[in-house]
C-alpha cells in the first residue's frame, strides 16, 4: 500500500463531508475528493484511483451508495467502507452483496472512523493477488464459439452452452464471465475481445461492463434494462441501437 492512503468521500451533506475530511487529514490520509452523487463519484475514481472510498448510502440523484459501489467495482478494485443513518437490515443485506470493507452506523466517532479504515488497509496489505480460486470455473483457455452454442472450459474439460440459454455476459477487468441461466462460467478473455467473436444476431454490448443476449430482455426503463432480475445499465450512446435491435428479433 502506498503512503498517504487516498481515500474518497462519498456523501450527500457536504458539510458532514468537510468535517470528515478534517479528521482524516488530520490522521495523515490523503483526501481525493468530497463529491455528493454517483456521477461525480465514478469520475473521481477515474481519475484518482482511490485505496478507499467512504460511501453514503443515501445520496443525491438516481443511484444510491450501493448501486454507485457496484457500477465502481466493474473496473476498479477499490476497498468500500459505507456511511449511513438507517442501518436496517435491507439496506444492510444489499450492502453486504458489494463485499464492502466496513460498515459505520451515523453518528459515529472518529475512533470509529479511524479503526474502519485501518482494518480495510490491513485487508488490503493482506489481500492475495488473485482470487481466480474463488470463481465458478478455472479460466484457462479462450471459448471455442459457433453460430449456435460456445464451448467453455469448465472444470478440466470443455462443456457446451448454448446460446439460447445465455442471459448476459459481464466483464471482470481482463476476464469476462458468462451468466446462463443455470450457471456462470469465468473465461480469460476481455469483453471486447469476445463481443468480436459472438454472433452479433443474438447479442449486443450495451454498456462498457455488459453484453446481453437480446432473446433475454425482459424490461427496458430509462438507463437500464432487466434480465433475470438482473437490472443492467445501459449507455446513452448505445439506447438507439439496442430499440432497433430489438425490432428485428
Amino acid at each position: 500500500m502506498k503512503t498517504p492512503v487516498k481515500i474518497l468521500i462519498v456523501e450527500d451533506e457536504m458539510v458532514i463531508g468537510a468535517n470528515i475530511s478534517l479528521q482524516l487529514t488530520g490522521l495523515g490520509y490523503d483526501v481525493v475528493g468530497i463529491v455528493p452523487r454517483a456521477e461525480e463519484a465514478i469520475a473521481c475514481v477515474e481519475q484518482e484511483c482511490p485505496d478507499i472510498i467512504l460511501m453514503d448510502i443515501n445520496l443525491k440523484g438516481d443511484l444510491d451508495g450501493i448501486e454507485t459501489s457496484k457500477l465502481i467495482q466493474k473496473d476498479h478494485d477499490v476497498a468500500i467502507i459505507y456511511l449511513t443513518a438507517n442501518a436496517d437490515d435491507d439496506n444492510f443485506n444489499r450492502a453486504k452483496s458489494t463485499h464492502p470493507y466496513g460498515f459505520i452506523s451515523k453518528p459515529f466517532k472518529k475512533l470509529d472512523l479511524q479503526r474502519a479504515i485501518e482494518l480495510a488497509i490491513d485487508r488490503l496489505n493482506h489481500k492475495p493477488e488473485s482470487d481466480a480460486s474463488e470463481n465458478h470455473s478455472t479460466p484457462e483457455t479462450d471459448p471455442f464459439i459457433l453460430s449456435n452454442c460456445i464451448f467453455v472450459r469448465y472444470h478440466e474439460k470443455m462443456v457446451k452452452v448454448n446460446i439460447k440459454d445465455i442471459l448476459y455476459i459481464e466483464a471482470e477487468r481482463n476476464y469476462c464471465r458468462i451468466h446462463s441461466k443455470n450457471k456462470e462460467y469465468l473465461l480469460v478473455i476481455t469483453l471486447k475481445d469476445i463481443d468480436e467473436k459472438l454472433p452479433s444476431k443474438h447479442f449486443l454490448r450495451v454498456h462498457r461492463s455488459f453484453i446481453v443476449n437480446l432473446s433475454q430482455i425482459e424490461e427496458i426503463a430509462t438507463s437500464h434494462i432487466v434480465i433475470g432480475k438482473k437490472a443492467i445499465p445501459v449507455s446513452k450512446s448505445l439506447k438507439e441501437e439496442l430499440l432497433k435491435r430489438l425490432q428485428t428479433i
